[in-house]
């Protein structure tokens, strides 16, 4: 990070350094990265605001999840050649404690599906919707930003737990990918639909909100009696000076709602049990997916401000470099 953002970040916020690396210490792996996860938490990282995780400085690489290939081990755990998961930042290499990498099975293709369906994005779609969401058959879930990389997931589990399922989305295409690829039942392009005039037929169990703002406020004033809203994201308040309400807080009592936040890395201890099921709805054609790819580590400024903008179509990815073994 080169200066903090004020606003929507610009390419002038990040600079390309060079330094030396460092060899693997006992329980420590060096990864050669592959592939470099881009995604809307990071905004909050580059903010000096209070959160639930500590500030990146001027200097500091900026914090990402990766696929990578070990190229030095100094833990029983990991060898050369193999491919692990880990938040290594935007980097080319990295050393990293072994005990916080995760190896990707060789059955998992393409691998970097360990960044999003079977991995952080798709476990978030997973303990959001399943532990706070709690579905049941016949409810009506709507999913913003459900073009997303958790966005795509969230609405198809709910699609297996028997739900009726409406995805909203900005622009056509990614209003015709959530019904022809994800299978959602209705799909509101918030582009050039009226949001709260699609949803005037519609009782929502329910809101799993990846959003804020306008769009937010919208389907709250749909809500069922007893529905639940999942506070997965607030992509629409990242870069305002200003945030605006993104509920009223009469509605929980008008609906009997409940509204809970939640982050992934509480789940940490149930990950295995994530993975295992996303894996095998992935593998049997449950659950559909897309990249949206980037080449160049150069180039990851410009796919994390257009992943901003709502530009990518699934989950963002930057290609760093190609596999050696």
């Amino acid at each position: 990070m080169a200066a903090r953002p004020v606003g929507l970040p610009q390419e002038s916020d990040f600079a390309l350094d060079e330094v030396e690396l460092d060899s693997p210490k006992v329980g420590e792996a060096l990864v050669r990265i592959l592939w470099a996860s881009v995604d809307p938490y990071q905004r909050g990282r580059m903010s000096e605001a209070r959160s639930y995780a500590k500030s990146l400085e001027i200097g500091d690489v900026i914090t990402a999840a990766n696929l990578g290939e070990v190229m030095e081990s100094n833990d029983p755990r990991f060898n050369p050649g193999d491919l692990v998961v880990g938040q290594l930042g935007w980097q080319e290499y990295a050393t990293a404690r072994a005990g916080t990498l995760r190896g990707v099975p060789p059955v998992l293709e393409p691998p970097t599906l360990a960044l999003h369906a079977v991995g952080l994005t798709g476990f978030t779609a997973y303990f959001g919707l399943f532990d706070i969401g709690k579905p049941r058959p016949g409810d009506t879930v709507v999913v913003s930003a459900a073009a997303g990389a958790v966005g795509q997931i969230a609405g198809q589990l709910a699609k297996l737990a028997g739900c009726r399922t409406v995805g909203i989305a900005g622009g056509p295409e990614k209003a015709r990918d959530l019904t022809e690829l994800y299978g959602y039942d209705a799909a509101i392009d918030h582009k050039s639909d009226d949001v709260a005039e699609a949803l005037r037929g519609e009782r929502v169990d329910v809101y799993f909100d990846n959003v804020g703002g306008e769009i937010s406020q919208a389907v709250q004033r749909r809500l069922n009696l007893g529905a639940r809203i999942v506070i997965c994201g607030q992509v629409s308040q990242y870069n305002a000076q200003r945030p605006e309400p993104t509920f009223h807080p009469g509605l929980l009592v008008v609906f009997r709602a409940r509204m809970e936040g939640f982050l992934i890395f509480d789940y940490a201890h149930r990950y295995d049990e994530a993975a295992l099921k996303l894996a095998h709805w992935v593998a049997n054609g449950d659950i559909h997916w897309r990249e949206d790819v980037t080449e160049g580590l150069e180039n990851a400024p410009r796919a994390f401000i257009g992943m901003l903008n709502g530009e990518n179509q699934g989950k963002a990815l930057v290609k760093v470099a190609e596999r050696e073994s």
